[in-house]
């Protein structure tokens, strides 16, 4: 019988071997199935990997981050991906691997590749953009025509921001006073409640729909972190199909979540929100005063116009009598009483059709100023949404290539954790392209540094 180990000595030996063979460090990516940070500042967390056909966890180890890299890693990983390093994400980090006699295997991180995750959060968000629009819904509430007078508002905000305040208070305080009807349906604004309760929400104004004119979901500002509850497929699905033209302003201008590419209309904050109703009443205000001010200028021309032609009337009547009796100046003693009779005659018929030209005229002023204004306010109509289509596609079509000229910079590549490497003020795409003495200069999101080239090495 060979000689038997304590339990001591087999984990020795264990440990000295991993030491042996497993030395260095190692980029592993997996899922962080616990984050648990204790008083003393240090993070304990747990690696998992399930298996991508089945879904069966087929690897798990244990992961600690002391407080010297923690403290640096959290800031660093959050601002990067914007979203906070918690369990259920799947990340990139680096790590040596640890066995202790006493508590086992497990790796110690010391670094993270942020822009891993932040891939994976926009894979996440392109995938439900794409089941959306396979699902045919995916523009359904941008397709919704937006009320002429959207006076009736739904808002979905939690009761106590600041937000939702300004929202309400840009509202009522307009100097016109324009009359707004705007009913609150609470509901969490950020953290893992946000799905549930904006869903709950919805189903509420369904009940009462005919009551609404159009829906606003506003949140103030905070941590870009906290955006992440507004990125599920659910919720953007329920938004997509919602009956009513959605109004969105999160509060963050750069950061777009997935309910604001499926909205009716996308703002900035809460206040833009409200602006963009009170412009409606603006641009009503506006066309109600331009036809009036047209109709008025037609009238007073038309009037004048049949002014001038009764004139002429009264000067050409005169003047037919007065030619009758210079030819009949002849006659005027045998047909004295005769022409007195005949001129009576034909001055009452005068009058008679004097006045029934009158009614004529009138009536055909008012049926032509009619037909006018019917056609002026037709044309304005289709006026109107020809270019307030074209309008909205081309801010479309402008926040799209915003966001393109935006993602290719140079300051956001930076901002992902990448960083520039210089000679002589030249970027540097190969190796080949340095020698050994060469200075060059390296930039980062935040600084630079100027090194030596000692040496270099190519595939």
């Amino acid at each position: 019988m060979s000689e038997a180990y304590s339990l001591y000595a087999l984990n020795n030996l264990v440990r000295r071997v991993l030491q042996d063979r497993v030395d260095g460090q190692y980029w592993i990516q997996a899922e962080l199935s616990e984050v648990r940070a204790n008083a003393a500042g240090h993070c304990f967390v747990e690696f998992v990997q399930n298996d991508e056909q089945s879904g069966v966890l087929i690897a798990k180890a244990r992961g600690t981050i002391w407080n010297n890299v923690w403290r640096l890693l959290k800031p660093y990983f959050e601002e990067s991906t914007g979203r906070p390093f918690s369990a259920g994400i799947r990340v990139q980090v680096l790590v040596s691997v640890q066995f202790h006699e006493l508590y086992g295997y497990s790796l110690t991180v010391h670094d993270v590749d942020p822009t891993y995750t932040l891939g994976d959060l926009v894979r996440n968000r392109q995938q439900i953009l794409k089941q959306l629009e396979s699902e045919g819904v995916l523009t359904l509430n941008k397709e919704l025509p937006m009320p002429e007078l959207p006076g009736r508002v739904a808002v979905i905000s939690s009761s106590s921001a600041a937000g939702y305040g300004d929202f309400v208070h840009q509202l009522t305080h307009h100097p016109k006073g324009y009359h707004f009807e705007v009913k609150l349906f609470p509901a969490v604004m950020q953290g893992d409640q946000v799905e549930a309760s904006i869903l709950s929400a919805f189903d509420a104004i369904m009940e009462q729909m005919d009551h609404f004119d159009v829906v606003v979901i506003i949140r103030g500002g905070g941590a870009v972190s906290d955006l992440t509850g507004f990125d599920t497929y659910l919720l953007a699905s329920a938004c997509a199909q919602f009956p009513l033209p959605l109004i969105t302003g999160i509060g963050h201008e750069r950061d777009d979540t997935v309910i604001d590419a499926v909205s009716h209309t996308r703002v900035k904050t809460p206040t833009a929100a409200a602006a963009l109703l009170l412009s409606c009443y603006e641009e009503a205000d506006r066309r109600l005063e331009n036809l009036q001010s047209q109709l008025q200028q037609r009238v007073e021309r038309r009037l004048l116009t049949a002014h001038r032609q009764l004139d002429q009337y009264r000067t050409a009547l005169p003047q037919r009598v007065y030619q009758r009796l210079s030819t009949s100046r002849s006659r005027l003693q045998q047909l004295q009483e005769t022409l007195q009779h005949e001129v009576r005659f034909r001055l009452t018929d005068n009058r008679i059709r004097l006045q029934t030209l009158q009614g004529q005229l009138r009536q055909e002023v008012g049926t032509r100023l009619l037909t006018s204004q019917n056609r002026l306010i037709t044309l304005q109509e289709q006026l109107i949404r020809g270019w307030r289509h074209r309008l909205t596609e081309e801010q479309h079509r402008l926040a799209i290539s915003s966001q393109r000229l935006k993602d290719a910079s140079p300051e956001r590549l930076l901002a992902r954790g990448y960083s520039l490497t210089l000679k002589e003020g030249r970027i540097i795409k190969e190796a080949s392209q340095l020698n050994p003495g060469d200075q060059i200069e390296t930039r980062f999101r935040s600084g630079r540094v100027t090194s030596t080239v000692t040496e270099k090495q190519q595939p």
